[in-house]
């Protein structure tokens, strides 16, 4: 029997899990934009093109430190008497970062810590603790949507927008355009941002008809396959991309890049073939990082800088323990 285990820390979850309500035909997958569906196959790496001056890794973490029961109104109940019923939410910490990466050394460029309540309760108000303030914020419940669904959402929105905010300061301290923006996870929402591409670590959904996808499991390292564009909700272009690291699964290693729909098709190509270049050399290893290669170095030292920026987890729950009692 022949068998491979993915290299991924189970607790991530695994580096391909395909969700059949989202396959190529639910995206409106347009696959002839670099190539021919005939003439697919791996693109090589080409001349290595003149690399950016710097490389622009944003990244977000978000923790919930504590679930929170806020009393419904008490008029809304039984006039003036207690609240017999109450709404759930969360209390959240959440930062995130930019690291920079030049030719010759790394450094954290900015980053933002907030922390944050977020609920349906239309009447709730931020909560100050001796730890900070837990901002409030309402969020958007759907129709057979779960509440823990929508507060988890509220809270990633409240997140891409500190990314959004990160990012764009980044680019301000060196206005230029010898840069690349690498951001952690889709682009949704970033498209607008320039030079900037969506980096996808873990893959929940095929994008490609079943002899193209089989495709992208027989990479080479440094390898991607050609442009293709995805146009399900958000339109975006799109390729697949091998890093290089040990042997393993058919995806091990394989990442996907997204950048936005307005560019040409020669500028798309060409921040692909840049992509060929950049990122296989921030790849990780395994004895490194449990999500090697795909959770690249910048990323994952940003992570933990950010983490350690969150406060201790123990003394902010005690903090807000005292701001309920009080």
């Amino acid at each position: 029997m022949r068998f491979a285990v993915d290299g991924w820390d189970p607790g991530y979850g695994s580096t391909f899990e395909v969700d059949d309500e989202l396959d190529a035909a639910a995206a409106n997958v347009r696959l002839e934009v670099e190539r021919a569906v005939a003439d697919w196959g791996p693109v090589r790496p080409a001349a290595p093109p003149v690399p950016p001056g710097r490389v622009l890794f944003v990244d977000g973490v978000r923790r919930i430190e504590a679930r929170a029961w806020i009393d419904d109104p008490p008029d809304l109940l039984t006039g003036t008497a207690p609240a017999s019923t109450a709404t759930e939410a969360i209390c959240a910490s959440y930062a995130a970062g930019v690291v920079c990466c030049t030719g010759v050394r790394a450094h954290l460029e900015r980053s933002r810590a907030l922390r944050g309540l977020f609920t349906v309760a239309e009447h709730a108000e931020s909560i100050r603790t001796s730890a900070g303030t837990y901002t409030a914020h309402l969020a958007e419940r759907r129709p057979q949507q779960p509440l823990a669904a929508a507060l988890s959402r509220a809270l990633q929105n409240q997140l891409a927008e500190i990314e959004l905010e990160v990012a764009a300061g980044a680019r301000a301290t060196a206005p230029d355009d010898d840069d690349l923006l690498v951001v952690d996870g889709p682009l949704s929402g970033r498209t607008a941002l320039p030079r900037a591409i969506g980096y996808i670590k873990s893959h929940h959904s095929a994008y490609l008809p079943p002899d193209l996808h089989a495709q992208v499991g027989r990479l080479q390292a440094g390898e991607r396959t050609p442009v293709f564009r995805i146009g399900d909700g958000w339109a975006r272009y799109s390729w697949y991309l091998r890093l290089p690291g040990a042997p393993g699964a058919p995806w091990a290693g394989i990442v996907r890049i997204e950048c936005a729909p307005d560019l040409p098709v020669a500028g798309v190509i060409e921040l692909a073939t840049l992509t060929q270049a950049v990122l296989p050399r921030f790849a990780s290893a395994e004895y490194k990082d449990t999500r090697a290669p795909q959770n690249l170095y910048p990323i994952a030292g940003l992570e933990r800088e950010l983490r350690r920026r969150l406060g201790d987890q123990r003394l902010l729950y005690r903090a807000l323990r005292v701001a309920a009692a009080q």
